[in-house]
Parts: structure tokens; sequence; C-alpha cells
């Protein structure tokens, strides 16, 4: 996660949470966090000693990961998600599993390339001729794809099957969903557009 992914989401979204052990580089960056969430295996004494104690906050819940218990703890219309995308691969799927766990949640993932969201429903994103919009299902779903270049009214995708890779726009884009599993991934200078679509979005209720 360089300084300009921080900088880039900071301007969009001042509240910085941070994930266990993730204060120390915060610090380091010169950020100080609203707030610390997690198990707080990984956060040592001599950064702990540095935050406000209220800014800390233990989840002792060992089934979650640290990703899941800030997403779940945060009160926002949106989450930005930095630092979860490009390093270790099994925590990166463990993210993308979060974000159709938690399907009643709003969250951008934003990496240095790339940024993924869930659509648990359907969304409309307006964005330029051209732009890379992939979609890829974590579970078996009949999906709707409009203004893009490879279009299709009624498709089923599948993480064993048909995926939705390096498809474009071609004008305004609508996706639909037959149910929640589906992540949309796109690059970063889009950020915008879907912040603003993911804004828009029919969320899920929470479980139980």
């Amino acid at each position: 996660m360089t300084a300009g992914v921080l900088e880039l989401l900071l301007a969009r979204a001042p509240n910085l949470v941070v994930c266990d052990g993730a204060a120390r580089p915060a610090l380091a960056a010169g950020l100080t966090p609203d707030a610390v969430i997690g198990d707080l295996d990984s956060l040592d004494d001599v950064t702990r000693a540095r935050l406000a104690p209220e800014t800390i906050h233990f989840v002792d819940d060992q089934d979650t990961t640290d990703f899941d218990k800030a997403l779940l703890a945060i009160d926002a219309p949106l989450v930005l998600g930095a630092g979860f995308m490009g390093k270790r691969l099994d925590h990166e799927l463990a993210c993308y599993n979060a974000l159709v766990r938690w399907a009643h949640r709003r969250c951008i993932l934003v990496g240095e390339q790339d940024i993924c969201f869930h659509v648990p429903r359907a969304v409309t994103l307006d964005v330029p001729e051209g732009t890379r919009v992939s979609v890829f299902p974590l579970a078996e779903l009949r999906v709707r794809l409009a203004g893009l270049r490879w279009s299709f009214e009624d498709i089923v995708l599948s993480p064993l099957g048909r995926v939705g890779t390096s498809n474009a726009a071609a004008g305004r884009v609508e996706i639909e969903s037959s149910g929640p599993g589906l992540l949309v991934i796109m690059p970063v200078e889009h950020l915008d557009a879907a912040i603003e679509a993911c804004l828009a979005m029919e969320m899920l209720t929470p479980a139980g």
C-alpha cells in the first residue's frame, strides 16, 4: 500500500480505521488512526503506547479476520479499504469472501491498479467507453450484463464454470445478479464512479 493510495482514499473518506498491527505503518506515515480494531495479536506495545486508549477496540472472535471485525464495526455509508489487495493471497481471498458474507455493508477494496466491490443485487456504472469492467462470481448466479462490449440478458456465471473477466464498457453499464456473490473489478482511476454507484446500490439486510 503506497502513500498515493492512502492519499487518494483519505481525500474521500477522512476517518482512518486500521486493522490491528496496521496501526504501526499508519503512525510511521504520520497518520493517527481514529480507531484500531481487531484481536490485537499483532499490535505491539510500543505502537499501543502511542495510541489513545479509547481508539483501541479489542474484538475477541477467532472465527473472523480483522478485516471482518472492522467492516462489521464501522458505522459508515461506505468503507474504502486499502492494503487488502496485492500482498498475501490467502488474506486477499479472505477479504473477497468477507465482501460477500457481509452483503449488508458497502465496501470498495482499493489496490495499486484495481478496485473491487460486491454487488448483492444490482449496480449501474457511469464510466467511459472502453473502461475495463470485469465480473467474477463467488457463487453460481444468473446475471444480466448491459452496456458492455459483451452483454447478456441472462447468463449463468459460476466460480466452477464461466466467469466474466476482461469485459469493457460500451455505454452506461447495468449489472444485475440473482443473489449475493458477484464481484466487480475495475481500474483504480474509476474509483469515484464506483463510489457513486455503490452509494446508490440496494443492499441486503443483515442475516439473523
